[in-house]
């Protein structure tokens, strides 16, 4: 492989203005406006979407104490189950315009506009501005990128700072420059106060990459990784180093956590828990369900982001990514490390991002802890990487017979592939997957003879194979941004078939549907499962993975209308752990009264739960026992405190789904969720915190019914308790 034989891998003077073709800019700009088009239509339909950090974000917009530290609420009771690194853009932006769906989500869809900039200049590096059109192309159009940079989960920043993160080290192996390196290593720390150990998953393979073929001496190879290293610590242990110091007595509570420590948060809940399923106060505490290996999140497995649930989010390029991979290694691999050519460079650049997705695709197929399909927008901007560079690779060398094959084979498996993901979801669009199979199939018979077509003849088999690769996830892509998304768990595109059964339970009163969506045409899909979890039967267990309780279902998609992903059966469903309920008028008003007096307004099992009020009523809410109720935040005796000393007005029982139990896949006895009480609290390590304190409650003071919830005045003790 010649220099003049990859026109599109520009030398470093190459990317100076002079020489950027004309068409660059105007084209360049044209794809980063439809990136933010994509994001920004209709963007406040999903409202609050993720309750849990949207209170959070309204925390941090009244305290800059709650700001720093992550809290639930302005009042520092208890902190979200992760640093709060995403959480702070968003709340600047409620801070500077006011709390809003808008306010909250825009922040994450400029970070899917960032992410694609990114993404464009690292493969432009060494492949030139169609290599980058095409990966960052790719990226706006992946589903699961679609939804979570339209969505407030820390994912969305996440992806952004992996992104930058290769950015750099690829910067840093043109020459071997400290100054990147470190750059790649502040990344990574600010990765880490996003989602922990999650962002140090591509450390490995970047790291090995650089002590082996940056062109300098070993030593100085090995000075530079320890700085980097330094680099990394410094920026995400400085927030680690003040919460660990900081007196737990004046800070909120480390939600997530059984000992009110960060550190234990970050190396059980969100560490190894994650990986061998040993996850101490998560949902079901970590209980195995199924056999065959499969936890209640699903069975792991090489073949786990291809399946029923999940290939529809990442996978549709997935495959030729892997293709594109091994050919652009095999192609480049005749350069040698020690030098600074094109060919080394573009080496590098594929085992850069082709080392990121293989290990994180390994972590996600064979973690056994909490693992929900939006996860995997991490991998979204390495499969675009590599999707461009490859094809870019190939069709420079497509006169040799191999090149023209292989790129020929690549996208007949695509097309293949999106053919058996759109048929998963019957009724969907059903001519598109024909035409994308036959479009697919037509041009990849032609492409071995394209150097016997004019320029335009070439030209059109290449759109025609472009647009059959990209038909599948585009369509995914429009469904995704024509869909409100609410609750914690939550996917991209149209429900399908054989997805993963999850927690069951009973639908609520006129609730039953776990997720509605409006397909193109206004049906739902006949015998698709209506989203990832299916309802079980009244008081029931959960239905196994892949399978549907007994019960109700939910219901069908009506005409012209729009489609909500809203998680969980009835109000709050399965005692409110993946969504919130709805308050009403007069429960704000209640709320709201006198609410300045108090340090919270009321206090209410579950995070979602507390959310839901605190962002109705916009007064701080105690989410007693954090996100799962299993948090011993604030135990029994701390409670009593807080309602003697007359900081908490209002107590919020549960009632009908929530207070009945929920049944969940694998779970404990009728109607009860491994660990979950007959209260809706979870048991487990927490020590039933949450439920002992619903129960002293009860015990003391007098219920009343405020717009259907069920409300303790704390302030009017029945037994004479002060």
């Amino acid at each position: 492989m010649t220099t003049a034989a990859l026109p599109l891998f520009p030398p470093v003077a190459a990317r100076a203005h002079t020489l950027r073709p004309r068409w660059e800019r105007p084209a360049y700009a044209a794809l980063l406006i439809a990136t933010a088009l994509l994001l920004l239509w209709d963007l406040g339909a999903s409202g609050y979407a993720n309750s849990f950090y949207s209170a959070a974000v309204q925390a941090g917009s009244e305290s800059w104490k709650a700001f720093f530290f992550g809290s639930s609420d302005a009042g520092n009771s208890i902190t979200v189950d992760k640093p709060p690194a995403a959480l702070w853009p968003m709340a600047l932006s409620v801070r500077l315009f006011g709390l809003g769906a808008w306010q909250i989500l825009v922040p994450q869809a400029l970070m899917g506009v960032g992410t694609t900039a990114v993404l464009y200049a690292a493969v432009r590096l060494q492949f030139g501005p169609v290599a980058a059109l095409l990966s960052g192309t790719v990226f706006a159009l992946t589903p699961v990128a679609a939804l979570m940079f339209r969505f407030n989960n820390p994912d969305a920043l996440l992806t952004l700072l992996l992104t930058v993160t290769v950015y750099c080290v690829l910067r840093a192996l043109d020459g071997a420059r400290t100054k990147w390196l470190l750059w790649a290593g502040v990344a990574v720390g600010f990765a880490f106060l996003t989602k922990t150990l999650q962002a140090f998953v591509i450390l490995p393979p970047l790291a090995l990459l650089y002590a082996v073929c940056a062109p300098t001496g070993l030593r100085r190879r090995l000075g530079q990784l320890l700085l980097a290293g330094l680099a990394m610590v410094v920026a995400g242990g400085w927030w680690v180093a003040v919460v660990e110091l900081w007196p737990a007595s004046s800070r909120p509570y480390i939600g997530g956590s059984q000992n009110n420590s960060f550190l234990e948060l970050t190396l059980g809940y969100n560490g190894l828990g994650r990986i061998n399923g040993n996850e101490t106060g998560s949902v079901g505490g970590g209980g195995r369900a199924g056999g065959g290996g499969g936890m209640s999140w699903g069975e792991t497995g090489i073949d786990r982001l291809f399946s029923a649930n999940i290939g529809g989010q990442i996978s549709w390029l997935l495959p030729a990514a892997l293709v594109l991979l091994v050919a652009g290694l095999v192609i480049t691999w005749r350069a040698r490390r020690a030098t600074d050519s094109l060919e080394s460079m573009a080496r590098a650049a594929f085992l850069a991002w082709g080392g990121s997705l293989l290990i994180t695709a390994l972590v996600f197929s064979y973690m056994q802890g909490i693992f929900h399909e939006y996860y995997t927008v991490a991998l979204a901007p390495f499969v675009a990487a590599l999707v461009g560079m490859g094809v870019v690779v190939l069709w420079e060398e497509r006169g040799s017979r191999a090149a023209s094959l292989t790129l020929a084979g690549t996208l007949a498996l695509t097309a293949y592939w999106a053919f058996v993901l759109l048929g998963r979801s019957t009724g969907y669009v059903p001519w598109l997957r024909w035409t994308v199979l036959a479009a697919g199939l037509g041009a990849a018979a032609v492409l071995p003879f394209v150097g016997r077509l004019g320029r335009r003849g070439l030209l059109a088999v290449a759109a025609v194979g472009l647009g059959a690769a990209l038909a599948g996830p585009l369509a995914y892509c429009l469904t995704t941004v024509g869909t409100a998304h609410q609750g914690s768990i939550v996917t991209a595109g149209p429900a399908v078939m054989g997805g993963r059964g999850g927690m069951g339970g009973p639908g609520g009163p006129g609730g039953q549907g776990l997720r509605t969506v409006y397909l193109p045409g206004g049906a739902a899909p006949q015998g698709a499962v209506p989203g990832r979890m299916m309802p079980g039967g009244p008081g029931g267990q959960g239905a196994p993975a892949g399978q549907g309780g007994q019960g109700g279902q939910g219901g069908q998609a009506g005409q012209g209308g729009r489609g909500v992903e809203r998680m969980g059966g009835g109000p709050g469903g399965m005692g409110g752990l993946l969504n919130g309920t709805e308050a009403s008028a007069e429960a704000k008003a209640a709320l709201r009264t006198d609410a300045a007096r108090y340090t919270w307004a009321a206090a209410a099992i579950g995070s979602q739960n507390a959310a839901s009020y605190q962002l109705a009523s916009g007064v701080p809410v105690m989410p007693v026992g954090g996100f799962n109720g299993s948090d011993p935040s604030p135990t029994l005796k701390q409670f009593q405190e807080y309602v003697k000393a007359g900081k908490i007005h209002w107590f919020i029982g549960q009632s009908g789904a929530q207070s009945s139990g929920q049944g969940v896949e694998g779970g404990g006895g009728p109607g009860e969720a491994p660990g979950m009480n007959r209260a809706g609290g979870m048991g487990g390590p927490g020590g039933g915190t949450s439920s002992a304190i619903e129960t002293w409650v009860k015990a003391n003071f007098k219920a009343t019914t405020v717009g259907g919830a069920t409300f303790y005045d704390l302030t009017a003790s029945t037994s004479g308790t002060s």
